[in-house]
């Protein structure tokens, strides 16, 4: 009976996971994409739905996230203080350069967006709070990964496949780990149209707390026509300059 309830418990973190990458889902694509049995997927997006978890619209057959999970996603307190520090700080960046500026946390090999600040120019880059991106792809996730010990690093990096996203996608372990080790000695990362065509990104190290495991890092985001050649020191500089004052307010050491 063990085995059964955390087998269900299993499937509907997975359900919730899935709706929430997409934003909504119809029936046929969450049980499509999770390999799941159309007979059991039923009652468990019914049980979610009548709980609360999930909303189901039956003009559009999709199924959303629902205000329970957003109550529950309320009360988690983990990095509250670090956005509450960083976002005001993140905002006059944002207007000072004109570009988006990320806040991200590292879950396992992917950075989870925990505070965004949208460039004032109309075409820039769409991210959201929550959103999950694959680490070894993108500035912010390269700056959180060069916090890990390098041995920690490759047995990350070892464990997942790596695709390339665009033509200069970096997917080699050993590489990777290079580029990571640079990054460790330099106290930046880079993304040059790695994980978005005609996108950059510059990325410092801002928090690592090893007892609690949260490491976080800050970037600016542009598109590659809007940078010039001094790229990427241009903006590094107002970038480590807004880290310090964010951890100075919160009375921590650069990692």
């Amino acid at each position: 009976m063990s085995d059964a309830v955390v087998k269900s418990a299993d499937r509907a973190l997975v359900v919730l996971e899935f709706v929430a990458e997409r934003s909504a889902a119809t029936f046929s694509e969450i049980a499509d994409g999770l390999a799941l049995p159309r007979s059991s997927a039923h009652g468990l997006l019914n049980t979610l739905a009548s709980s609360g978890w999930l909303v189901f619209d039956p003009a559009t057959k999709l199924y959303s996230l629902g205000l329970r999970a957003w109550q529950v996603g309320q009360r988690y307190e983990g990095h509250r203080d670090i956005v509450a520090a960083a976002q005001p700080r993140m905002d006059a960046l944002a207007a000072q350069l004109g570009e988006t500026v990320q806040l991200a946390r590292l879950d396992g090999l992917e950075n989870v967006y925990i505070a965004i600040s949208d460039s004032p120019n109309p075409m820039r880059l769409a991210s959201s709070v929550g959103m999950r991106l694959p680490s070894y792809a993108t500035g912010i996730g390269k700056a959180l990964l060069s916090m890990l010990d390098p041995a920690d690093a490759g047995h990350r990096l070892r464990a997942i496949e790596r695709r390339a996203y665009t033509a200069h996608t970096v997917t080699g372990a050993d590489e990777l780990l290079a580029v990571l080790g640079a990054a460790r000695a330099q106290r930046f990362a880079v993304d040059d149209e790695e994980f978005t065509e005609g996108c950059r990104c510059v990325a410092v190290p801002l928090t690592r707390m090893d007892a609690a495991g949260l490491y976080t890092a800050m970037s600016v985001t542009m598109p590659t026509f809007r940078t010039t050649e001094a790229w990427p020191r241009d903006v590094l500089g107002p970038l480590r300059d807004t880290a310090a004052a964010i951890q100075d307010s919160l009375g921590i050491a650069a990692p």
